[in-house]
């Protein structure tokens, strides 16, 4: 007999004592949920700061300032950024934000030059950005009108022909995008001199310029250039590149979830000490029938497997609950770590689950190994005295 005929037993076992299971299931799948958040907060820093070798974009920004609110450039800098060699475009941006603290739910507006950032980005026929709903003539046609990031149409439950109210700025919704970008996600593009006269702003000045270069090997050297372009101007700038930028306002974000993977780490140790205890609890109570089962010719073998795949069950059930919990969650209320502008969105696949499956079936092994090794090594006899 080998172990997967006997599951219908296990599961029986499982079942006769239904509070201890229920207990050990709910206490995983809390522990799981916790895990499985942390480590979608942790992907969405690393798809956020961390830079690919076909990244070509800088964020040009006001020297030593952070908020959007303080960061001050002259919108006539733009013709001198375009002529430094390597420059392949440029466009200047104009951000406000609801709130320019760390928060779950912030509305950025970013004020752009609409052709200018049509023709830089391809517009709805490109790869970086495409208008899934709604139309690019309709956002040129009017001058309030937005288009909307998937994600903040989401959370907003925003459609195509509404307005909306956020930071003192009421835009019309005339279209939602989709981005490779996770910046475009949390986001609303309007006109640069709707959002300049709307944050009462003199006209003229912007927050910063993105800037794409025609070689990723040129980064730091285009950076290099236009800081010694505006080194000596009024409004000195800091060049990075935009996963450094995102990493350098966005640090205390990236702090705080590298402390919460430590959390993450502690969960994983109480799903260990959950699946431990219950099946310890389980074999103690059962050592009379271990040795009955050994008796009618169950293998010691047999028997150790049994408790293991106990483990892995108990373990994967409550994974699962509380993965696919924490994913249900995180699709469905679609929100993203902001700070100063920026975001880091939580991402949640199926490959964190499967991964929380993994992790799971891999701890109900290991919490079931010693009991195992003791219930197949223990004497029949004295088993029976035992009991």
């Amino acid at each position: 007999m080998n172990t997967l005929n006997c599951i219908p037993y296990i599961l029986k076992q499982i079942a006769r004592h239904r509070v201890r299971s229920l207990l050990t299931i709910a206490g995983i799948a809390i522990a799981m949920f916790l895990f499985t958040a942390v480590q979608a907060m942790n992907t969405g820093v690393t798809e956020a700061t961390q830079a690919r070798a076909d990244d070509t974009t800088l964020i040009v920004y006001r020297e030593d300032r952070y908020c959007p609110a303080t960061s001050q450039l002259p919108q006539d800098y733009l013709a001198r950024i375009q002529r430094v060699e390597g420059v392949a475009s440029a466009v200047p941006i104009k951000v406000v934000v609801s709130n320019c603290r760390t928060s779950l739910d912030v509305v950025t507006f970013r004020g752009v030059p609409k052709d200018l950032w049509l023709e830089d980005t391809a517009g709805a026929t490109g790869n970086n950005v495409t208008i899934i709903e709604g139309s690019a003539e309709d956002w040129l046609r009017r001058t309030d009108a937005a288009l909307v990031g998937e994600t903040l149409a989401t959370r907003r439950n925003l459609k195509p022909g509404m307005t909306f109210d956020a930071a003192g700025i009421t835009a019309y919704v005339a279209g939602i995008i989709r981005s490779d970008s996770t910046q475009d996600h949390n986001v609303a593009y309007t006109a640069l001199e709707f959002v300049q006269l709307a944050g009462r702003d003199q006209l003229g000045i912007v927050t910063q310029f993105s800037v794409k270069v025609t070689d990723p090997a040129l980064l730091d050297q285009v950076a290099k250039d236009i800081d010694a372009l505006f080194a000596t101007a009024q409004e000195p700038t800091a060049t990075f590149t935009e996963k450094a930028f995102i990493g350098r306002v966005a640090d205390d974000v990236i702090e705080l979830v590298g402390f919460a993977r430590w959390l993450g780490l502690g969960c994983l140790a109480a799903v260990l000490a959950l699946v431990a205890n219950a099946i310890i609890l389980s074999v103690q109570s059962r050592i009379a029938e271990h040795a009955v089962l050994q008796t009618l010719g169950y293998s010691s073998r047999l028997v150790a497997l049994l408790i293991i795949a106990e483990g892995i069950i108990l373990a994967t059930i409550g994974g699962l609950i509380g993965a696919a919990a924490a994913l249900a969650i995180a699709h469905t209320s679609s929100l993203a770590l902001s700070v100063e502008g920026t975001s880091i969105p939580i991402v949640a696949s199926t490959s964190l689950l499967i991964t929380g499956m993994l992790i799971c079936a891999t701890i109900g092994i290991l919490a079931g190994l010693i009991p195992a090794y003791q219930a197949s090594t223990r004497d029949i006899a004295a088993c029976f005295r035992a009991a």
